[in-house]
């Protein structure tokens, strides 16, 4: 998939989940916000607010294991479900993802 595509007024369609290599995540625009998508190695998605709380850290090129993303500048970590940080920062916004029956990644506004 070249762009972000409306699904409907809520839903963005932002990547094929055979462009996010397993292990690794990647940053697209979903309405007017910088949001990482991680693909686990389980093969579940995960969406995040792109830059880290704590000093604008690019969390789409962080570390991720099946439970958390690392920022790679300064070592903080969040819980991919949940936002919550694990080392003190302030929560990430967390965003509704999934694929689809044709493998399109799916992302929504973030909750809450």
């Amino acid at each position: 998939m070249s762009a972000p595509t409306r699904d409907d007024g809520t839903q963005v369609r932002v990547a094929h989940v055979d462009e996010i290599p397993p292990g690794e995540g990647r940053a697209y625009v979903v309405g007017d916000e910088q949001v990482a998508v991680f693909r686990r190695r389980s093969g579940k998605v995960s969406a995040v607010q792109a830059a880290c709380p704590h000093a604008g850290g690019p969390l789409a090129d962080g570390q991720i294991d099946e439970r958390v993303v690392v920022c790679p500048l300064h070592q903080n970590t969040f819980d991919l479900d949940t936002g919550e940080s694990t080392t003190g920062q302030p929560a990430l916004r967390v965003h509704p993802c999934r694929v689809e029956g044709d493998g399109s990644v799916v992302v929504g506004p973030a909750r809450g």
